[in-house]
């Protein structure tokens, strides 16, 4: 890796992107309109215990980077956490950290699970979920992580893995602690022992697959054929851990921080609750707002040119979703929480070959939770301060205390 210039070198203007507390302590939307303006290709110094990387934050610059599989990889990793480590465990064997041919293969395996008849069915299961569990908190205090969201997006996964609905809970608790923690004082630890717990599960669900296939994901990834033969025990195991990770969490935090922008935008709660904007857009733009998934990483194959600056080959480079999505130079007025926003080509769920396979249940997870807040919801009141999680690359919360007032 050559050296980077001495002015990227120095550039400590900026707080550290690889410290958790930086998402909660600093002003986001400063910082990053800052960064668009004064190094959009910023070199983030490296500190004791890891190297420097790139940080991407301009809209049209990460979207190019997305798009850019040659060049760049994301088999060492697509997040800071094993970037920064020298290369991630499952690469070449998860879907997320898989390139080329194979990955094309494997996606396309995985998504003859995903059929209209059966993404329709599952459509139809999210919403009639979601409009009980909203019933169900109407008139009392609740906490809408634990009493509401936590149910959704498993659920919804576990219909499609045809997981057993005794060991749901599990996994969400897992699954919390694996890219996030609640606090600064729980350790990495942890982290590393949920993740563990989450595999363990798999490689025995999908042992039971092989034996008696359904029609689910898991039988899929556990029968089918990628190149002419069965993928390794490892590679089933990842991809479906892959599948719950990214289907669980960002749909709870988009569906969380889409509940305290209507406390803080009431005239977009009212537009919902008029109907003066369809639920498809308030969707993109509860995404677009809430942008779960803050960064996803790269790692550079040979030099490229970016801006004014050269990535080297072997640097660790990271997208800066929660920068892009506020772009001024591509969302007009982007720090308005603007339901009817169109167009709104965000990138919450990442772009390009790389584009979340989980999309779909994201999008049907966040529609169904506006069409029950609309039907069944007259006030929004927060009763407490709603707790962040502490983490560089998921952004939201890990209890929302509310009121929910029923329509009469």
């Amino acid at each position: 890796m050559t050296a980077q210039p001495a002015d990227a070198r120095d550039d400590l203007r900026f707080p550290d992107l690889a410290d958790p507390r930086t998402f909660i302590d600093v002003d986001l939307p400063a910082m990053w309109r800052e960064l668009r303006a004064q190094a959009p290709v910023h070199w983030n110094p490296p500190a004791d215990d890891r190297p420097g990387f790139w940080a991407i934050s301009r809209y049209d610059d990460v979207l190019a980077l997305y798009k850019d599989n040659k060049r760049f990889t994301s088999e060492q990793g697509n997040v800071l956490s094993t970037l920064l480590q020298g290369g991630d465990s499952a690469g070449g064997k998860m879907l997320a950290v898989t390139d080329g041919l194979r990955h094309r293969e494997t996606r396309k395996l995985m998504l003859k699970s995903f059929s209209p008849r059966v993404l329709e069915h599952i459509g139809q299961l999210v919403r009639r979920r979601t409009q009980q569990l909203i019933a169900d908190v109407l008139g009392r205090e609740a906490d809408f992580a634990t009493d509401v969201t936590d149910h959704i997006p498993i659920n919804t996964i576990g219909d499609l893995m045809d997981i057993p609905v005794a060991d749901r809970g599990k996994l969400v608790e897992w699954n919390n602690r694996t890219l996030s923690r609640y606090d600064e004082d729980d350790s990495q630890l942890e982290e590393w022992l949920a993740r563990n717990e989450i595999l363990l599960y798999f490689g025995e669900l999908a042992k039971q697959r092989r034996r008696s296939p359904g029609e689910d994901v898991v039988s899929a990834l556990a029968t089918g054929l990628v190149d002419g033969e069965p993928l390794s025990e490892d590679e089933i195991v990842l991809n479906c851990y892959s599948l719950v990770l990214g289907a669980d969490e960002s749909s709870r935090m988009s569906s969380l921080g889409a509940l305290i922008a209507f406390t803080e935008h009431p005239d977009q709660w009212r537009a919902l609750k008029n109907g003066e904007v369809s639920i498809a857009d308030a969707t993109e733009e509860v995404l677009r707002w809430t942008t779960p998934a803050m960064h996803f990483g790269r790692r550079a194959l040979e030099d490229v040119p970016v801006g004014d600056e050269v990535i080297a080959a072997g640097d660790v480079v990271t997208l800066w979703n929660s920068s892009a999505n506020f772009d001024e130079d591509a969302f007009p007025d982007p720090l308005r929480f603007d339901l009817g926003r169109k167009p709104n080509r965000h990138v919450a769920f990442g772009h390009g070959p790389h584009f979340c396979i989980g999309a779909f249940l994201g999008r049907a997870h966040i529609s169904a939770l506006l069409e029950a807040l609309r039907d069944q919801v007259a006030e929004i009141e927060l009763r407490g301060e709603p707790r962040r999680l502490y983490s560089n690359f998921v952004y939201g919360y890990l209890g929302l205390p509310v009121a929910l007032t029923a329509e009469r």
